[in-house]
Order: structure tokens, then C-alpha cells, then sequence
């Protein structure tokens, strides 16, 4: 009686949102998202969740404290398109209009084990300093309609941006049956899934 090998892989990714420094603002609650490529399925877990909402600590660290889970598998059969997970942190103006704070992604860790990801935020700018006070004034900053296309490489250079400041991810990866498809050139592979750097331990 022969065995078949198995048609798919799963990958399990369970961690947590841990904290973030940003300048200005309090109140701070932020919305992640799962993007993938054509060939990947959800099998468990939440692909899109809203935080509950952090105030600034009053220490000298002044951290944004969530400690916000993160669990989900998907099943592939093709590595291209790795998992990547993109954060939109939202926060209150002056004004009391809830509005951008910053934007960041990054792959899913392709080693198993545990990983910290400190990840840098930015937000989109006004193209001029009139629509900028506008934007202020009115509390409608400029933001974008789908966050997924930060994961993507295509267009993102004709986006105006403004680097803001860190925030810190630790994963928990689970891969099962991933060694039958391991591609050909592994080194390609690690410089296409880790555009994001080698994980920084969070201080």
C-alpha cells in the first residue's frame, strides 16, 4: 500500500502586537491585516481584527501598550506570495477626529521558532502645504482606501510618505509539510520573503 505525499502545506502563526512608541496623539487602537498571494487559504483563524484602544504610559519609555493576540493558518500549495501582515494605527487629533497615524507591513517570518519584528510606521503627506492645514482644519487626513497596497511593490514609489516612528511584533511560527516545497535556490527565496530585515530583540 503506497503513501501519497500531501498536495498542500499549512503555516500557523500565532503572536501578538506588543507595544509602540509614537509621537503626539493618545487613544491609539490600530487595525491589522493579512495579505497573501492566489494560491493561499485561511483554514483558521481571524484575517482582519481591530484592537482594543491604548493610552500612553506614563513612564519615561512612553509606550502604546496592546499586547493584542495574533493566531491564524493558512494552506498552500506554492510558497510565492508569503503571508505579510499589514497594521494601520488610528488615534485622535486635536480636534477629537479619529485619524492616521502611521502604516507598516512585513512578511511572516519563513524560519520556525519565535520571532520580534520592531517595524517602522509612516502616513501619507499632502501634496501641498494649503491641503495640509486643510487637512488639519477639517480632520480628513490623507489616508488610503485599501491598506494592502503597502504590501505591494507596485506603484508605491508616487506615494508621498513621512517616516514616524516603531512599533513591535513577536510571531510564533508553525510550518507543517513545507519541506516538499522547498524551492531551488534557497538563498533567492530568503532575500524574497525578508525584505523587512533580520528580527531586532525588542529593549
Amino acid at each position: 500500500m503506497s503513501v501519497s505525499s500531501p498536495s498542500v502545506f499549512l503555516l500557523s502563526v500565532s503572536g501578538q502586537v506588543e507595544a509602540g512608541r509614537f509621537m503626539g496623539g493618545d487613544n491609539l487602537h490600530f487595525n491589522y491585516c493579512f495579505t497573501a498571494g492566489q494560491d493561499w487559504e485561511v483554514v483558521s483563524g481571524l484575517e482582519e481584527c481591530v484592537s482594543q484602544t491604548a493610552c500612553c504610559s506614563d513612564d519615561e519609555r512612553q509606550l502604546f501598550v496592546w499586547n493584542f493576540p495574533i493566531d491564524i493558518t493558512y494552506k498552500s500549495t506554492n510558497p510565492f506570495g508569503w503571508p505579510q501582515i499589514i497594521l494601520s494605527v488610528y488615534g485622535t487629533d486635536f480636534f477629537g477626529n479619529i485619524v492616521i497615524v502611521g502604516y507598516t507591513a512585513c512578511h511572516v517570518p519563513i524560519t520556525p521558532g519565535t520571532h520580534t519584528r520592531r517595524l517602522k510606521t509612516f502616513v501619507p503627506e499632502s501634496a501641498s502645504t494649503i491641503q495640509k492645514l486643510m487637512s488639519w482644519l477639517t480632520g480628513r487626513r490623507p489616508e488610503f482606501l485599501n491598506p494592502k497596497i503597502i504590501a505591494q511593490g507596485r506603484g508605491r514609489e508616487v506615494k508621498p510618505r513621512l517616516t514616524n516612528v516603531s512599533e513591535d511584533e513577536q510571531f510564533g511560527r508553525r510550518p507543517k509539510n513545507l519541506s516538499i516545497y522547498r524551492p531551488r535556490d534557497e538563498r533567492y527565496f530568503g532575500r524574497r520573503t525578508q525584505l523587512n530585515g533580520s528580527p531586532e530583540p525588542f529593549v
